[in-house]
């Protein structure tokens, strides 16, 4: 559990946070009805927030180390660090259920920018990239709005609920 109540790239980890349904993680700079992230301010600061919540699978964190990059929980600006779950497969609208109470729907794919390579010269590389076939493929998490507010703990299970299909796969927001 990550958060941080001034701009920066990388997160403090705490021992709990608190989603607040509507609004994202009490207390962090990216909470808010509308748009929070300073290049989409910029865009246009009516736009609803989409970027709320930002998940990261612990997975990467093995897969950027076996490429010489040591990330941990919070370093990449996530909130929340999931294990076991595939979270890039997710589709538009699952419902993850963290903990006892709390639960976010999954908006989309965080869009990794150059801030990356600031924190770790040649890590956007290995966060962004092209499939076979030239799409781009992006691994630096997942975005979602908090539907229904609660605290959240190191440690607490977190359980995907698929919305009723057909399924749309996952876009950067």
């Amino acid at each position: 559990m990550s958060s941080n109540g001034v701009y920066s790239f990388t997160k403090p980890n705490r021992d709990s946070i608190t989603l607040l349904a509507g609004l994202g993680v009490e207390g962090d700079v990216h909470a808010g009805v509308t748009v929070r992230h300073r290049s989409r301010v910029a865009q246009d600061p009516t736009q609803p927030n989409l970027r709320q919540v930002h998940f990261i699978h612990q997975e990467l964190f093995g897969e950027l180390r076996d490429a010489g990059f040591e990330v941990t929980a919070g370093d990449l600006g996530e909130n929340v660090t999931t294990s076991g779950i595939d979270l890039l497969s997710l589709p538009v609208g699952t419902l993850l259920r963290l903990g006892e109470e709390a639960v976010v729907e999954v908006t989309g794919l965080r869009n990794p920018c150059l801030q990356i390579d600031i924190f770790r010269d040649g890590l956007l590389k290995q966060v962004v990239g092209r499939a076979d076939d030239g799409t781009v493929v992006r691994k630096a998490g997942i975005m979602g709005v908090v539907v229904t507010g609660g605290i959240v703990r190191p440690g607490d299970e977190v359980r995907a609920e698929l919305p009723a299909g057909p399924h749309r796969p996952l876009e950067r927001v």
